[in-house]
């Protein structure tokens, strides 16, 4: 495709500018006050509409390039995996452009990305630049939570496709945020990179729910747990050569969450930290809440209570052990546990009226309660091994982009994950439980 003349791009960059402000102004601005209460916020609020720009077209045999905004462990990551699944002739695709605030890790995957592919990988330090390209078709954004919001809705409004990774933001009104944007911009494909959203085992545990196989679902478990000598994230390097005003942007790592004293603990390791993270319910129990959400399908979560504490790693600011009780529109109820200091979870499953669906294997177990044997059969749903799922969500996220397709991981799904994620976090840091009511959008004391 031709390139735009100068004067275009600029235009285009100053409207991305405006565009900034614009869409992350009254949510992103809330979730940086003082106070973990206000923090959280009352009520979800949404940035007026930005008249988007028309994404790039996309040619039958042009490979689909892609910009990547966050090149930490994640972001680079996810370019490997790319250029593998291009160069096993699965997907035509290429990283067509890094960005990132830290010069070493981005031009760590420049390297990386230029000698696998043998093209030419710019590096830039502002994301909106990667944005302002007329050429990248795409956008994956492997950011820290707090700057998902951003990057996700100018990206939207620059016109990109965008794989957004988990959790999809870090505050409720930053999520509701997104939402808008990406519903007010249907041409465009948004994809969450949840685990284990592709594993045909809970697709099929769907099925046999809706064809009534269990008889009302009541409720449901499931658990993401792991153990560690030294403390969970600590195993992410600091680099001594790191020199924040060098090469190291500090002050917009930060971003509404600062300013801040240079910690290269919490560059590092934030995920350890309440401000940057919600810890294990954001970054590990999303992986299998959202695939068990799907399944179930019960609606949105509408009360939330949860438990958070220091058993074992008194240094990390977040919870090494948490316990929730999610429940929904439809009655259901979910129990989920997280632990950083004992790996032995609970068995995924989904209890029914009549039956019970067991999904700790690969594949979809079903098997009838005592007083209903002789009335429902057992039944065994065997599934295949589809390989690496993350490998298949980002296959999905490019046929998507080929398509026009929604995508698997969508943002309504993400949507109610995400009030889940929040209302937990709200009762751990606070006490007491919380409602959310999906007619009016708002987040209450129950």
């Amino acid at each position: 495709m031709k390139k735009r003349a100068k004067g275009s791009n600029q235009s285009r960059r100053q409207f991305l500018g405006t565009a900034a402000s614009v869409a992350g102004g009254a949510s992103l601005a809330a979730a940086g006050c003082s106070g973990l209460g206000d923090r959280f916020g009352g009520s979800i609020k949404t940035s007026p509409t930005v008249t988007p720009q028309p994404g790039v077209k996309l040619g039958d045999n042009e490979p689909i390039k892609i910009g990547v905004i966050g090149t930490g462990g994640m972001g680079t990551g996810h370019c490997n995996a790319i250029i593998n699944l291009a160069e096993q002739g699965r997907t035509k695709a290429e990283i067509s452009a890094l960005c990132d605030v830290n010069d070493l890790r981005v031009q760590s995957a420049q390297k990386q990305c230029q000698d696998r592919q043998g093209i030419e990988v710019p590096t830039y330090r502002d994301y909106r630049d990667i944005l302002a390209r007329d050429d990248i078709h795409a956008v994956l954004i492997a950011s820290t939570e707090h700057w998902h919001a951003q990057h996700a809705i100018d990206a939207l409004t620059a016109g990109k496709d965008v794989y957004c990774e988990k959790p999809l933001t870090l505050r409720l009104d930053q999520t509701m945020d997104v939402r808008k944007h990406v519903l007010d911009n249907p041409d465009r494909i948004f994809q969450v990179g949840t685990q284990m959203m592709m594993l045909p085992k809970y697709l099929e545990a769907r099925k046999a729910i809706k064809a009534g196989k269990i008889g009302t679902p009541v409720w449901s478990q499931t658990s993401y747990c792991r153990n560690s000598k030294t403390g969970e994230w600590n195993y992410y390097s600091i680099d001594e050569n790191w020199a924040p005003g060098v090469n190291v942007d500090w002050d917009t790592w930060c971003g509404y969450l600062g300013p801040r004293e240079w910690d290269p603990k919490v560059f590092a390791r934030w995920r350890r930290y309440k401000d940057f993270s919600t810890g294990i319910i954001g970054d590990l129990l999303v992986h299998v809440m959202t695939p068990l959400i799907l399944a179930v399908d019960a609606g949105w979560p509408t009360r939330v209570t949860a438990s958070g504490h220091h058993v074992v790693d008194m240094d990390m600011e977040n919870h090494d052990q948490v316990n929730l009780n999610v429940e929904f529109e439809s009655g259901h109820t979910m129990v989920i546990a997280g632990s950083t200091a004992n790996e032995v979870g609970l068995e995924t499953m989904i209890r029914g009226h009549e039956a019970n669906i067991y999904l700790n294997s690969r594949h979809c177990e079903i098997r009838p309660e005592r007083i209903f044997v002789d009335e429902i059969d057992a039944e065994r749903i065997d599934c295949p091994d589809i390989g690496n799922d993350q490998d298949q969500l980002r296959l999905n996220w490019l046929d998507c982009i080929r398509t026009r397709e929604e995508a698997v991981s969508n943002i309504d799904l993400a949507s109610k994950v995400m009030v889940a994620v929040d209302l937990a976090t709200r009762s751990m840091w606070e006490g007491g439980a919380f409602r959310f009511d999906p007619a009016t959008m708002r987040v209450s004391r129950a």
